[in-house]
């Protein structure tokens, strides 16, 4: 599924397009996704003004002037991708096949802007693995957004806030990471390139950085800062771009390219100094790549 880096470039691409445009149409060309649409879906957002396109971990949400708070998921295969009126031309470049079938176009917005420019703004996703739903109040107290943690941009994040969050786990560091009760957005790919540049296995106990001592605080320091790197580095590249991702614009992110442990099992570790070599295990059913030298 997108990380937190994918779905906050296709916020930024769609920002431009949906903040503050009016919503002349709204169609939803099946009765669901992964959950069924909200009653009344279409109608209680045709004609009204998008006031702000926002994110939460890795969701979008869209909040409409006086109306509910769309909240979308792009699953496993959706994708946004935007159209200028009349043209069905979509700019970038693709490194992967996108779906063109219209039988995969689930919902059109179409748009125009206080400008008065058309657009129009389709969600694609073969697999339906995606979802839109609404939030009638904040929408930090919606079931699929309340208990999420603090989010790993920004200065929030820092190594005391780390070590309180950690203390006393006694789970496997990368785990402790991916809950999102505790970080919101952090997912398997960026928790990986974050352990690798702090210097930190995962398979150690996620308790042992949150201790009162010098080296327990040095390491959480320097994973709150791993990982607020790692993030702000993929989202100024465009986010992964891993299989179906595409960006709102229609093109792919090219963070994959500096991956340092992600799917490089068998690569010598690109660490300086470091003679060790990338290595694949399963944890709680999913891939970690990390070098056994110098994480530890």
């Amino acid at each position: 599924m997108p990380e937190l880096p994918e779905v906050e470039t296709v916020r930024r691409g769609l920002q431009p397009v949906l903040e503050g445009a009016r919503l002349v149409k709204v169609e939803a060309r099946r009765p669901d996704l992964r959950f069924p649409f909200p009653e009344r879906f279409s109608q209680r957002l045709t004609g009204r003004t998008v006031a702000a396109l926002g994110r939460r971990a890795k969701y979008l949400t869209m909040h409409i002037e006086n109306g509910p708070v769309l909240i979308c998921h792009l699953g496993m295969s959706g994708s946004f991708r935007v159209e200028a009126a009349g043209s069905s031309d979509i700019p970038g470049t693709f490194h992967h096949e996108r779906s063109k079938s219209a039988a995969h176009d689930h919902v059109v917005f179409d748009v125009v802007s206080p400008k008065g420019e058309r657009s129009r703004v389709i969600f694609n996703d073969p697999r339906r693995f995606g979802f839109m739903l609404f939030a009638e109040g904040a929408p930090d107290t919606h079931p699929m957004l309340a208990g999420l943690g603090v989010e790993p941009t920004g200065n929030a994040l820092d190594g005391a806030l780390l070590a309180s969050l950690l203390e006393g786990r006694r789970s496997p560091l990368k785990a402790a990471l991916l809950d999102q009760r505790l970080i919101a957005g952090l997912g398997n790919i960026y928790v990986a390139e974050a352990l690798w540049r702090a210097g930190l296995s995962p398979l150690r106990e996620a308790g042992t950085i949150a201790g009162s001592a010098k080296k327990a605080k040095e390491q959480s320091e320097r994973l709150a800062q791993a990982i607020r790197s790692v993030i702000a580095d993929a989202i100024a590249a465009g986010g992964s771009s891993l299989r179906d991702y595409i960006q709102a614009d229609g093109s792919l992110g090219y963070f994959q390219h500096s991956f340092a442990v992600y799917d490089r099992e068998g690569e010598p570790c690109p660490k300086p100094g470091c003679r060790g070599h990338i290595e694949r295990i399963v944890q709680s059913g999913r891939s970690t790549f990390y070098c056994r030298t110098c994480q530890r």
